[in-house]
């Protein structure tokens, strides 16, 4: 890197820097200025902001492990996702903007009763906002310090390459990402979701540009020589988009067995908790819709986020995985490749844009991690249990305050990570289970304080001893654990009380989301007019899916040379668009606050 490339890193800081600042008066006013934009984000702020945090450092890298190791086809360990996503598009999204909560987690305080309901949201904030959320922070850093080793490696942090107190050693590279983790906070603390959304939405189009750049700089290399030289060096299997089902890898292809089948197309999408992907919404995800400027605002940002995250991102990532096999076959480290093709190929200039480029992909998440978190600790925690009268000014300090504790606690994690893959399955496994009641609480009234409570627990009476003391292979884990749980769970609902019936009368005045499964409460209030015509929504579901899928699979065969095939799936396109506009109409798009 020479001058040019620091220049061009510098502007990038200052202008992420600025924004900050301008917003940190608005974000101060309150805590629902400084956790929801004051419900005020358009459809395409909130849903970019979205798509920018799911964006992190390690994305790209793990496409680039997936694509090596499975093919294009490997990608289906996270599109599968798209199905629950589409279920909030439809299903949830108005509900939580109609909720009119800070948090996913205040959910918890109108939908159920008593001390359980209180016990609960404590808990909840403490291990999702804290456990979970600086996990998932731990990760994000691994992969920026993957990205720093490869870029920088004689890098030394002011002379110092190491440094250990109790047990923990801090790597030179580890030290440099602290400091970027520092001026994320900083900004962060400054200026709330206001600040983060329009930085996510800058670092968003940085962070594609440079991914899209580093596409056509890799495909023109002489020794890969486009789309046609990638086609003549690798395999046919390797450009595959789907999986086979089988007991033996079949040419390099994904290939899974019946378990894994179940276990990720059929199961993992609507039963475990993860970043992002939450069956029912939630998470930052939830943060965003419920900062939309009204319901049609929340449906139209879920919807922008499913396609971008689904069907604009992956090719660049997956074109540069590609050019990698090709580049360096015996790398070890296969997401570490990617890297390498941005050290090697990109010239003065454009490398210093694509190390701004992964700046902005990992900044952009952790930022929306840490304030998103911090909203968990502080409305949840702090508000109800520790200081119930506190004013608005000193609950705004004590964001701030909190974001860099956050910071803090996530370099420690890192320390204790070696695998990003550890991490995430760690999370899937240990949330196996708990996704249907998140989906079930909306629907149907029986769901209660113990049901949340008991999914939450039951993976960890299960998971611990399978990983333990069987040789089960991960996927068959995940299913055992998520049928136990679900088990425990129902059992726990209906040998428990009811939440009271006037939380769920009240509940259901505010969010009225309609349904057989509330019929019991809805006879009780006759003037609530409440959702329905629920058939157009899963009309609207399908036609989601098929919609993005036929982009994803169109753009992907357009690029590689296959025009008929992508003609045919770009019509299928437009039949899914057509579908999801009929089916809202249908259902009453237009009844919605414009």
């Amino acid at each position: 890197m020479i001058a040019i490339d620091w220049i061009i890193i510098a502007i990038y800081f200052v202008i992420s820097l600025s924004i900050g600042l301008y917003m940190s008066k608005r974000a101060g006013r309150s805590t629902s200025d400084f956790f929801l934009s004051g419900r005020n984000l358009p459809w395409y702020i909130a849903g970019t902001s979205m798509v920018a945090t799911t964006f992190a450092a390690d994305t790209p890298l793990a496409v680039t492990e997936l694509v090596a190791e499975n093919g294009i086809a490997g990608n289906w360990l996270w599109w599968n996702m798209l199905f629950g996503g589409m279920l909030t598009v439809f299903f949830f999204a108005r509900l939580w903007r109609r909720a009119g909560i800070l948090t996913d987690c205040e959910l918890v305080s109108i939908r159920y009763s008593g001390k359980p309901a209180s016990f609960l949201r404590g808990f909840r904030s403490i291990y999702i906002g804290i456990v979970m959320n600086v996990i998932v922070l731990a990760w994000v850093n691994l992969a920026m310090v993957k990205i720093l080793t490869v870029m920088l490696p004689n890098f030394t942090f002011f002379g110092i390459t190491e440094i250990s107190f109790l047990g923990i050693t801090l790597s030179a590279h580890l030290m440099l990402v602290a400091s970027l983790l520092v001026f994320v906070a900083f900004y962060s603390a400054l200026s709330g979701l206001w600040g983060v959304s329009l930085t996510d939405s800058f670092q968003f189009i940085i962070a594609m540009t440079g991914c899209i750049v580093l596409a056509i700089f890799a495909l023109r290399h002489p020794d890969v020589g486009g789309i046609s030289g990638l086609k003549e060096k690798l395999p046919a299997s390797v450009f595959s988009f789907f999986p086979t089902i089988g007991e033996t890898s079949v040419g390099g292809v994904l290939t899974l067995s019946l378990t894994a089948f179940i276990a990720y197309l059929g199961v993992q999408w609507w039963a475990s908790w993860y970043p992002g992907a939450e069956p029912g919404g939630g998470g930052y995800i939830a943060q965003r819709m419920m900062s939309a400027k009204n319901e049609k605002h929340s449906l139209m940002a879920t919807l922008w986020f499913q396609i971008a995250h689904y069907g604009i991102r992956p090719w660049p990532w997956i074109l540069v995985a590609l050019v990698t096999l090709v580049l360096y076959p015996d790398a070890t480290d296969k997401g570490a490749a990617y890297v390498m093709v941005i050290r090697d190929i990109m010239p003065a200039g454009w490398l210093g844009l694509l190390m701004a480029a992964f700046l902005a992909a990992y900044m952009s998440t952790m930022a929306s991690q840490m304030v998103w978190g911090t909203s968990y600790i502080v409305n949840d925690f702090v508000k109800p249990f520790i200081k119930p009268n506190a004013s608005e000014k000193y609950l705004v300090k004590v964001s701030r305050i909190t974001t860099f504790v956050l910071m803090i606690l996530s370099i420690l994690a890192t320390t204790q990570f070696t695998k990003i893959s550890d991490a995430w399955k760690f999370i899937l496994a240990c949330s196996g289970g708990i996704g249907l009641v998140l989906i079930l609480r909306w629907f149907w009234w029986r769901i209660n304080a113990w049901s949340e409570i008991a999914a939450m627990i039951a993976p960890f009476m299960v998971y611990p001893w399978l990983k333990s003391f069987t040789n089960l292979e991960f996927e068959l884990t995940l299913i055992i654990t998520v049928f136990f749980s679900t088990a425990v769970w129902i059992i726990v609902t209906f040998i428990t009380k009811p939440t009271a019936t006037e939380t769920l009368i009240s509940f259901y005045e505010r969010v009225h989301p309609g349904g057989v499964g509330w019929k019991i409460i809805s006879d009780k209030l006759p003037n609530v007019v409440s959702d329905s015509g629920f058939r157009y929504l899963w009309y609207a579901w399908f036609g989601g899916c098929l919609t993005i899928f036929s982009f994803l699979f169109g753009l992907g065969k357009l690029i590689l040379g296959s025009y008929w095939s992508a003609f045919f799936l770009f019509i299928l396109f437009g039949l899914g668009a057509l579908i999801i506009a009929k089916s809202l109409q249908k259902h009453g798009w237009n009844k919605l606050v414009k």
